[in-house]
């Protein structure tokens, strides 16, 4: 039964197939390397109390990364359905848990997302342009419009901005990292432990990474868009996190390698600070432009994939107004009703500033999901064992067990720091449940 849904769900895709294995690659690295990598380094080594230990909290949080990515990369090959995560929970765990991610993602992550990605672009312009608040606002709906457009054009058109996006952000971190690792005299990589170094210290270090490494798992909403699916999804995730986890390391150790410790925790923009030391203002301003075209990539990114969730979910009729929602463009195949109220909801959180509270609400109800799809791989084997997927997880068990400990680390770390915000998080989520009654019931 299950292997039947599965091929009668490939028959009746009608998203035009016109992604391949470069654009997936660069939507991973894309959604991941926003602003994070050019302001994180300071608040990790803070946290760390040394730069030895800084790296390393960087791997480790590369290493649980890669490791949930090699995980869900098995269920992506076995489930190639455009949605995603929200597809890959339908099939494991059921109809309710899949709803409310998608509940969750619809109305409050993507477009919150998409929101603050919008408003931290129009702040970072001011370097080259003065505006006032009133303006930055209308830069950033300009923003996600113009990308809206732009995906509503053609996927194939949003897919070669992402790359090229891409490509574009990794020629600052590139110069940095290389620059700064031949020319630098600083040479802070000791020592490995210093007395302001604790467990707790470094937790919280390791955590501010993964929060770093987030978003990757936002490539299987395009599943459907893709040439081969199953063969390239796999691939994207592996390749994409192994370069977003080098890239990482060189910019920190760069860094470290131009600027002291001490002043790389002060710090509120070690990379920036980095390149002014090795070009001069000549430097600070090519990075303030490197973080314009990453987060612009990033925002991109989110465009492209955030509405894949509510067309799957109304092809389904898991979401309400389906036959609005799983409308496709006659002409380019993209869900252009999705991208449009995306794009309608993210600009009422521009206007009203509510997606910083509204995100940090439902980012530890997303870890909860997050953690059950790379938990996943052990429903998956056994509910759906006939299905042989040229894929299969490396050091099985090991791999999703590290994983899952990486999940369970953010959800505690959330729990004891911000147990008000989780509850709130949770309540907000659970308000979707008689939603899905009402739609459950209709159907």
């Amino acid at each position: 039964m299950e292997a039947r849904k599965l091929e009668t769900y490939e028959e009746k895709e009608s998203l035009k197939k016109e992604l391949g294995l470069l654009e997936a690659i660069a939507l991973v690295i894309g959604i991941v390397i926003g602003s994070g990598i050019f302001f994180k380094p300071a608040i990790v080594s803070k946290n760390a109390g040394a730069p030895g230990l800084g790296i390393l909290a960087w791997i480790v949080g590369g290493i649980i990364t890669i490791a949930a990515g090699l995980t869900v990369a098995e269920i992506a090959a076995a489930i190639p359905k455009t949605g995603g995560l929200y597809a890959y929970l339908k099939e494991l765990y059921g109809d309710i848990w899949a709803f409310l991610l998608g509940w969750v993602q619809v109305m409050v992550y993507f477009p919150g997302g998409m929101a603050a990605l919008a408003i931290v672009f129009a702040t970072q312009a001011t370097t080259f342009i003065p505006m006032t608040e009133v303006q930055q606002k209308l830069l950033a709906i300009f923003m996600v419009f113009l990308l809206s457009a732009a995906n509503i054009i053609s996927t194939k058109f949003g897919g070669k901005i992402q790359t090229i996006a891409t490509i574009g952000k990794l020629v600052p971190i590139f110069v940095i990292a290389f620059f700064g690792l031949v020319k630098g005299t600083a040479h802070g990589f000791t020592p490995m432990v210093s007395p302001e170094s604790t467990a707790g210290g470094f937790g919280l270090a390791v955590l501010g990474t993964l929060w770093a490494y987030d978003g990757w798992i936002n490539v299987g909403s395009i599943a459907g868009e893709l040439k081969n699916p199953a063969r390239d999804l796999p691939r994207a995730i592996i390749i994409g996190l192994g370069l977003v986890l080098v890239a990482y390391l060189s910019v920190n150790l760069a860094v470290l390698n131009v600027l002291p410790f001490n002043q790389v925790v002060a710090s509120k923009k070690a990379a920036s600070d980095a390149a002014q030391v090795l070009f001069g203002g000549f430097g600070a301003s090519f990075v303030s432009l490197g973080i314009l075209v990453s987060i612009f990539g990033a925002l991109n990114g989110y465009v492209l994939t955030s509405s894949r969730v509510p067309y799957a979910m109304a092809e389904e009729g898991m979401f309400p107004f389906k036959s609005f929602f799983g409308k496709l463009s006659e002409k380019s195949g993209t869900p252009v009703n999705s991208i449009i109220f995306m794009f309608v909801l993210s600009t009422v959180y521009i206007l009203t500033g509510s997606f910083d509270t509204l995100t940090d609400l439902v980012v530890f109800v997303l870890w909860i999901f997050f953690t059950m799809a790379v938990a996943g791989i052990f429903v998956l084997r056994k509910k759906f064992s006939h299905i042989k997927t040229s894929y299969r997880v490396p050091l099985y068990p090991i791999t999703p067990i590290i994983g899952i400990a990486g999940g369970l680390f953010i959800l505690i770390s959330t729990i004891t720091s911000s147990t008000q915000r989780a509850l709130l998080g949770i309540a907000l989520t659970l308000v979707g449940i008689p939603v899905y009654m009402y739609l459950k019931k209709k159907n």
